[in-house]
C-alpha cells in the first residue's frame, strides 16, 4: 500500500454513513414514493459533501407484495408473498402435495432448485406444491411448467422471508413476458410448514391467497460521478441498491452508507484519481428483480461497453459478527486483486466463489470484469453455534429479508473495515497503471471445468476443440503478462487487451444470450453452452443426439470466443 492510500484509508470516518443508517432505519423502502423518498435524501447528503450527482428517473416495471395467507383444515397460516407472485386475492384453492427439498446452508443455496428428481416423481398438476425452501425463480418456474396450481415454500425458521420469484431480469421485454409466474407463491415459517406438511399427507386441499401490486413507477436512480485526470473516459463502477424490505438495514442500509462515505472520500481525494469512479443507487432490486441496475445496464450500454474498466457490487457489508471474507462474488480474472485489497485493509484472507447470477450483477452480457456482491461474512462455526441456516445477506444473519433485519444488524467495527476495502478498491482500480486483472486465473477455470464436463461426457461428445482453444489462449496470455511486465507491451495497448478480453471472454462463461441481452434470473453453470455435457449420459438414449446437436453449437461459440481471444492478446505481442 503507497502513501496515498494510506492517506485516503485514515480519511474514512463513520459519521456519514452512521447518520445515513440511523435516517434510513426510519424509512421502510419497499413502495416507490418510500424508496424515491431514500434517493432524495441520498442525492441531497452527496450534494451537501460536494459530491456531483445525477438522479434519473426512469418509469421502472414493479411488482409489490402485500398481503398473503394459506386456509387449510380449518386454520388461517401466516404467509408472505414474493415480488411478481401472481395476483390470487379471491384465493386459489387445489389440494396440497409435498415435495421434499433441502434447506440452504449457504448464500449459494438460497437460489437454488429444489430435489428436481424428487419433484418429477410426483404429479403436481393442478395442485398445490409444497416444498422446503424460499419463494425463489427456480422453484416457482420449475413448478409452474409442471402444471401446478400454486407453490408454498418452507422457510427454514421461525421467521418468514420476503423475496422474489420471477427469472425475468429487470424489466421485462416484450418476449421476457412469457416468463412471468402466472401461478400464487407465497412462504411460511417452518412450524407451520410442518402442520401443512401434515395435511399434505392427509390429501388436504388449500387455499392460497396473494394479493400484490404491479405497475410501471416512476424511480429515481442517484449516480455521482468523481472525474479522472489522466482518463476520465474510462471509469470504475461501484453500486448497490438502495431499496429494502422494512427497515432494511443490513441489506442494504450498510451499503448504501458505505457507497457514500467512499462519494465523499474520493471527492477529497479526486486530484489523485486517474480514471473515473461512478457510483450509483439501484432502486427496484428486489421488487423489479434488479430493475434499476438493469435499466442503467441497458439505457447506458454503449457507454458501459466501451469505456467501463470494472464493476463493485456493494451488498449487505457491515454486519454484525461478520468477521470473515469467504463466499464472496468475483469473476476469476479478479481474484487476485481483489485478494489483495482485503489483505491490505485487514489482513484477512479471501476465499471467493464464482459470481451468482444474482445481486445487481446486471453487466455479464456487455463483459464487464466484476468483484464482491456480498463481503464480510460470519464464520461457519458460529452460524453452526447459532443454528443458522443459509440466507442471501446480512453477513449471514437470518434477519435478511425479515421486519428483523433493524439498526442492532450493523456493526460499526466491522463497516469501517468493509468501507476501507471497497474505498480502497475503487481508489486502487481508478488508478493502477495496468488494469489488474489476471485472465490467466480464467483459462485455468476454464481448463478445470472442460476438464469435468469431458469426464462427465466421456465418449459421448468430444470438448478437445474448445480444451485445446483454452490451452492456445492461456498459452498466449503467458506471453502477454510477460511482456507487459518487461514493458514491451506499452501500458494503453495492454488495457486495451485486459477490457477487450473482458467484453469477450465474461458473457462465454457467464452467458447465453447475446451482447446487451439479460439471461434469466437462474443459476448459469461455467462456459454455460457446454454444460448439458454433465447430464449427457443420464438422458434417455432417444434424446441424447438432440443434446449432441446443442453441444455441438455451444462448443462452436466457445471455440470461436477464445480463438477470437487468442487473437487478440497475440495481436498486441
Amino acid at each position: 500500500m503507497n502513501d496515498l492510500e494510506r492517506r485516503l484509508l485514515a480519511d474514512v470516518s463513520l459519521d456519514e454513513p452512521w447518520a445515513l443508517i440511523e435516517q434510513f432505519a426510519g424509512i421502510v423502502r419497499e413502495h416507490p414514493r418510500d424508496v424515491n423518498r431514500a434517493a432524495d435524501v441520498l442525492a441531497e447528503r452527496l450534494r451537501a459533501l460536494d459530491v456531483p450527482v445525477t438522479v434519473h428517473e426512469p418509469e421502472l416495471y414493479l411488482s409489490l407484495p402485500k398481503s398473503a395467507r394459506v386456509e387449510a383444515g380449518g386454520a388461517t397460516f401466516r404467509a408472505k408473498p414474493p415480488s411478481y407472485s401472481a395476483e390470487a386475492r379471491a384465493g386459489v384453492a387445489a389440494t396440497l402435495v409435498y415435495v421434499p427439498a433441502a434447506f440452504a446452508t449457504g448464500s449459494d443455496d438460497v437460489f437454488a432448485m429444489a430435489d428436481a428428481a424428487a419433484a418429477r416423481r410426483r404429479d403436481v398438476r393442478g395442485k398445490i406444491v409444497l416444498t422446503e425452501g424460499f419463494a425463489n425463480p427456480a422453484n416457482t418456474a420449475f413448478f409452474q411448467a409442471a402444471g401446478a396450481a400454486g407453490m408454498i415454500a418452507i422457510n427454514p425458521g421461525d421467521d418468514i422471508h420476503w423475496g422474489t420469484c420471477t427469472t425475468v431480469w429487470g424489466t421485462p421485454g416484450l418476449h421476457d413476458l412469457e416468463r412471468k409466474p402466472r401461478i400464487p407463491a407465497v412462504a411460511v415459517n417452518r412450524p407451520d410448514g410442518e402442520r401443512l406438511k401434515a395435511l399434505a399427507e392427509r390429501g388436504e386441499t388449500v387455499t392460497v391467497y396473494a394479493e400484490m401490486e404491479e405497475g410501471w413507477y416512476t424511480s429515481k436512480i442517484p449516480v455521482a460521478e468523481l472525474r479522472g485526470r489522466k482518463e476520465p473516459d474510462k471509469f470504475v463502477l461501484l453500486h448497490g441498491h438502495y431499496d429494502s424490505w422494512a427497515a432494511g438495514i443490513g441489506d442494504n442500509a450498510t451499503g448504501d452508507a458505505t457507497m457514500l462515505e467512499v462519494a465523499r472520500v474520493l471527492r477529497a481525494h479526486q486530484d489523485e484519481l486517474e480514471r473515473s469512479v461512478r457510483i450509483a443507487w439501484w432502486p427496484g432490486h428486489s421488487t423489479g428483480r434488479y430493475a434499476g441496475s438493469t435499466w442503467f445496464a441497458d439505457t447506458f450500454a454503449i457507454d458501459l461497453y466501451e469505456n467501463c474498466v470494472a464493476q463493485i457490487n456493494c451488498d449487505s457489508p457491515g454486519c454484525r459478527w461478520a468477521t470473515e471474507y469467504k463466499d464472496v462474488s468475483l469473476t476469476a480474472e479478479t481474484a487476485g486483486f481483489a485478494a489483495q485489497l482485503i489483505h491490505d485493509v485487514t489482513g484477512k484472507p479471501l476465499v471467493a466463489e464464482r459470481a451468482h447470477q444474482a445481486g445487481d450483477y446486471s453487466f455479464n452480457n456487455i463483459g464487464i470484469s466484476g468483484y464482491f456482491m456480498l463481503l464480510s461474512t460470519m464464520p461457519d462455526a458460529l452460524r453452526a453455534e447459532k443454528g443458522y441456516y443459509g440466507v442471501g445477506g446480512c453477513g449471514g444473519n437470518i434477519a435478511w429479508h425479515t421486519e428483523n433485519d433493524t439498526l442492532d444488524i450493523a456493526d460499526r467495527d466491522i463497516l469501517l473495515d468493509d468501507i476501507k476495502i471497497y474505498a480502497l478498491s475503487a481508489y486502487r482500480n481508478a488508478n493502477v497503471e495496468v488494469l489488474p486483472f489476471d485472465w490467466r486465473a480464467t483459462t485455468a477455470e476454464f481448463g478445470e471445468t472442460l476438464e469435468r464436463y469431458q469426464a462427465a461426457a466421456g465418449d459421448a461428445f468430444d470438448l478437445s476443440p474448445a480444451r485445446q482453444a483454452a490451452a492456445e489462449l492461456d498459452e498466449a496470455l503467458q506471453g502477454f503478462y510477460a511482456a507487459v511486465e518487461s514493458g514491451a507491451v506499452a501500458t494503453d495497448a495492454a488495457n486495451a487487451v485486459i477490457q477487450a478480453l473482458a467484453r469477450r471472454l465474461v458473457p462465454v462463461n457467464f452467458t447465453t444470450h447475446g451482447a446487451f441481452r439479460h439471461d434469466p434470473a437462474l443459476t448459469i453453470p461455467p462456459l454455460p453452452d457446454l454444460a448439458l455435457a454433465l447430464e449427457l449420459k443420464a438422458l434417455p438414449a432417444e434424446d441424447r443426439p438432440f443434446a449432441a446437436m446443442e453441444l455441438l453449437r455451444g462448443r462452436n461459440r466457445v471455440v470461436a470466443t477464445l480463438r477470437e481471444a487468442a487473437e487478440r492478446v497475440r495481436q498486441a505481442l
